[in-house]
């Protein structure tokens, strides 16, 4: 008998990605390369007033301009307003929010007129020459002032949009009247810019009563239900693209105004409207990230239990709630306990607006907050306790045992090993020898401090189950969809809901599938982002697509074969129960000689000229997948810096990752995602702050301004992982952004680390040089730092 040896399994195999050789070769097709005959291009007037009444536009020179197709204001368009998706309390303030202003506008940026002609050159120049005059207003852009009495109203209803409270656990005044120690803290997490690689991009065209639009988007379905739900165009009609998109994290997680302006203005016009941002324009209008004071209390016993967690938060909302504005920092409520257990916990959250430019997600969406807020303050009761920052955490974190474990905020952790990932990431750091000269370096004076920073993280992400988002009044679910095309010469076409910009779920997708189906990985298709396409979805974000689309994608596949089953059966005249699958090859239970494989199969169907009797002539088959719980990712990642204390100056020496996102399906891909969230951690612990004046201006508008690290200005990574599968048939977790969430109190506790000598007991981020050196100098001067 001859035997063919099986083929190696996909899942853990480290795979170049199939998107790379058209994405490195320029074959690619971004939003901005889509030009159609008689495409027009628009440019907007935007507000240079932080809050104003509009008086007056005054259109006349910008549409004598030649080149100039037409000209619009907000008064032309029958617009409606921009969606909020998560109304997070029942009396929440969600104001109207036009795509494009009519009467007030409420930040520096915001729309105020349209101008479409032949090439965007002539567009920018005639957006220039529209004159509005305004009645200015008193800006409001500081969080707590806009909440005291006598603040200027940034809507008439208030600068409050609602007071989430969550339901209290445990007996939190218990828990803080009998404890050894108290410690209270206020952390600031700056606002951000997302500076994705490729800036928003959209084109409009009608064709008859059908429009199609092409987007940078990582949401095409829903952007596709919010034109049809909020803009009163039939879902039917309505076809959203998105092309290869170049980074998104949660800035294209969004309805934009570019988006709804294009499609109405394309229909006046009765030609295709292309927008593409500029980098400055993007700055400015693309929704900013984080922007909260976090007030965070803490009870602990002498021996360093914690007994309790109290927060309360101040978000800034931005001028107007766009789509899931609101509810972002109350992710975090779910994530401040962390890794630990206590007894009682207690968090609320004020949502505020400010004439900024509006919040929403952007990587992490309220967990890297929680993470910061407690892991700084648990490095600061260690300092308190004279305890060393690993064994506080230890003292306190679930053990392996334990799980699945019910935490204090109502989460299920299924799976988890934080022992296993610490002990690996001191023995990679050499933590206890970094530790040995640190000492040796402060009890020298060495004006270049050593710092050791911790984080030992968790996260939810998979971001489902739709009882419970439906449980927390976000208006969609949290399902994904997948169907598999068997195409009759044994390919397989594989289409997924999940919209990817920059994942690299073509490559993923197709591991899975050719290690479910038994197919060549060469011999699979990945298609997504276009709704004609892929017509289901719930799109990418949350670290959501692996978890919750990897098992709408294995679900599918369970169909498939269970087809394929019943046809090979019928061949072999053999009981379905009878027959053994394996390596994408059907056999008689005992006679591996007798055998169908799975492309003969699909053959043998498409033919269809002997099937079962009552059998469809096709294999194809698709699943839905709504997953009973969150995953949890969780992870310890270890940073050592110098400090210089003479110029502030830091330096990153050393960066250990330690991740445990269960079963990998792609190594490369998981390290790319591990060493690009760790980076953008990075940049905001040091580098990244929008930064508004006293009048409303953003003055970060560019890269010059709004500094993102380089390679030049990072260390070397040094990355391992431990592995604790999830719950889930593949085992697997999410990691997209689970080094960002990590990353960024392990560089703020490192600099406060080396600076505790000194009296330092926080530095506001980002901890430039400046920053730095004031707080060193301020301690050393008998001030609080």
């Amino acid at each position: 008998m001859t035997t063919t040896a099986e083929p190696a399994a996909e899942l853990g195999r480290a795979r170049p990605r199939k998107e790379d050789a058209r994405l490195v070769t320029g074959q690619t097709n971004w939003t901005d390369n889509i030009t159609l005959p008689g495409m027009l291009h628009m440019a907007f007037k935007r507000s240079d007033q932080a809050h104003a009444k509009i008086t007056a536009v005054d259109v006349t020179a910008a549409a004598k301009l030649p080149g100039v197709v037409a000209v619009f204001t907000g008064a032309d368009l029958e617009q409606g307003s921009l969606p909020c998706a998560w109304p997070v309390t029942p009396d929440i303030v969600i104001p109207t929010h036009l795509p494009m202003a009519t009467d007030e506008v409420r930040y520096v940026g915001e729309a105020v007129a349209a101008v479409v002609a032949r090439d965007r050159y002539t567009a920018a120049d005639a957006a220039d020459l529209v004159d509005v005059s305004y009645a200015p207003l008193e800006p409001v852009l500081d969080m707590k002032a806009a909440l005291t009495e006598g603040s200027p109203k940034v809507h008439e209803a208030g600068n409050k949009s609602y007071e989430f409270v969550f339901p209290t656990a445990g007996d939190i005044d218990a828990a803080f009247s009998g404890a050894a120690v108290v410690l209270e803290r206020e952390y600031r997490q700056q606002r951000l810019i997302p500076c994705a690689m490729e800036p928003r991009a959209v084109v409009s065209a009608w064709v008859g009563d059908e429009v199609t639009l092409w987007s940078a988007t990582q949401i095409p379905h829903v952007l596709r239900f919010a034109i049809a739900a909020f803009f009163g165009i039939p879902e039917q009609s309505i076809r959203v693209i998105a092309p290869d998109v170049g980074g998104g994290f949660g800035s294209k997680l969004q309805v934009t105004a570019e988006e709804v302006l294009a499609v109405l203005i394309s229909r006046k016009v009765g030609r295709p409207v292309k927008w593409t941002e500029s980098r400055s324009e993007g700055n400015m209008t693309v929704h900013h990230g984080r922007d909260q004071w976090q007030r965070i209390k803490i009870a602990a016993d002498g021996d360093g239990r914690i007994r309790g967690l109290s927060v309360d938060l101040l978000a800034d909302m931005g001028a107007y709630l766009m789509l899931v504005t609101p509810g972002v920092p109350l992710l975090g409520a779910f994530m401040y306990c962390g890794i630990y257990k206590m007894d009682a916990y207690a968090f609320k959250c004020t949502g505020v607006f400010t004439t900024k430019m509006p919040t929403d997600a952007y990587r992490g969406a309220g967990r890297p907050e929680a993470t910061f807020a407690i892991e700084r303050i648990l490095d600061e009761l260690a300092v308190e306790l004279d305890m060393d920052p690993l064994e506080l955490r230890e003292r306190n974190w679930i053990s392996h045992e334990e799980f699945p474990f019910t935490t204090i905020a109502g989460l299920s952790y299924d799976s988890g090993n934080y022992e296993a990932a610490t002990a690996r990431a001191k023995e990679l750091f050499g933590y206890d020898a970094l530790r040995s000269e640190q000492a040796q370096r402060n009890a020298a004076g060495d004006s270049v401090r050593l710092g050791i920073g911790v984080s030992t993280y968790t996260e939810m992400c998979g971001l489902a189950p739709s009882r419970v988002l439906g449980s927390l009044a976000y208006a969609a679910g949290g399902w994904e969809h997948a169907s598999i095309r068997m195409l009759p010469t044994g390919k397989v076409e594989v289409v997924t809901g999940s919209s990817a910009h920059g994942q690299g779920h073509e490559t993923a997708w197709s591991q899975i599938v050719a290690d479910q189906l038994g197919v060549p990985f060469e011999d699979i298709r990945v298609l997504h982002g276009d709704t004609q396409v892929a017509a289901k979805g719930m799109d990418t974000y949350g670290s959501r697509s692996l978890a919750v689309g990897g098992m709408a994608l294995v679900g599918a596949c369970d169909k498939v074969i269970a087809k394929a089953r019943r046809v090979a059966a019928h061949m072999m005249e053999a009981s379905e129960d009878d027959l053994e699958f394996t390596s994408g090859r059907f056999h008689v239970r005992g006679d591996p000689e007798q055998g169908r494989t799975i492309q003969e199969i699909a053959l043998a169907s498409f033919i269809a000229h002997d099937l079962p009797d009552g059998m469809e002539p096709s294999l194809d088959s698709e699943a839905t997948f709504d997953p009973p719980n969150f995953s949890f990712p969780h992870g310890t990642h270890l940073c050592a810096v110098e400090v210089d204390t003479e110029t502030g100056m830091v330096t990153i020496r050393k960066y250990v990752a330690v991740d445990d996102i269960g079963k990998v399906v792609n190594p490369l891909i998981v390290d790319g995602q591990v060493h690009g969230g760790i980076t953008q951690g990075i940049g905001q612990a040091l580098y990244e702050e929008a930064v508004y004046d006293d009048a409303g201006n953003l003055t970060t508008t560019t890269l010059a301004d709004y500094l993102i690290p380089s390679a030049a200005d990072l260390p070397s990574y040094v990355t391992d992982r431990t592995e604790s599968p999830a719950d889930n048939r593949l085992g697997v977790k999410g990691v997209g952004e689970a080094g960002t969430i990590a990353s960024t109190p392990a560089v703020v506790n490192a600099i406060v680390d080396a600076l505790h000598p000194f009296g330092v007991r926080d530095v506001t981020m980002p901890c430039t040089p400046e920053r730095v050196w004031r707080a060193i100098e301020t301690a050393r001067n008998g001030g609080a730092a």
